[in-house]
């Protein structure tokens, strides 16, 4: 006999997937700005080929997307933790890229989403689940 998760669990898992999906699209967003503009707040940027910039922008649009969309729409939602899986790689690459680089101390922000990105994959893979399949 299984447990139901309750409520709070269920609340709790959209409130972080809404807070992570807004915070890769914040993301998005910033990494299609001008490459000149954005580089004065993220220096890395200035000094990577644009086009890694802009791929990364269409990699987090798609992280909250995934995030958000199978879960909302009630089609295909296992795809939901799997996205939430993706987003922790992500900002694992991320986190390592900004060591490697002597930038530990902006990684703050990446370890924030990885804890929350594994919560949201612990979540909806075992604990509440968004419709049986």
């Amino acid at each position: 006999m299984t447990q139901q998760p309750s409520k709070a669990i269920h609340v709790t898992l959209w409130v972080a997937q809404a807070v992570l999906a807004l915070s890769l699209i914040m993301g998005t967003f910033l990494k299609f700005m001008p490459i000149e503009k954005v580089s004065s707040m993220m220096p890395w940027t200035g000094q990577v080929p644009e086009m890694i910039v802009r791929l990364l922008g269409i990699v987090d649009l798609l992280g909250a997307v995934g995030l958000i969309l199978p879960a909302l729409l009630r089609i295909k939602p296992q795809l939901t933790p799997w996205a939430a899986l993706c987003t922790v790689a992500l900002m694992l690459c991320a986190t390592i890229f900004h060591i490697s680089r002597g930038e530990a101390s902006v990684i703050g922000f990446n370890l924030f989403c990885i804890v929350l990105a594994a919560f949201i994959a612990w979540g909806r893979f075992k604990k509440a689940p968004i419709a049986s399949t």
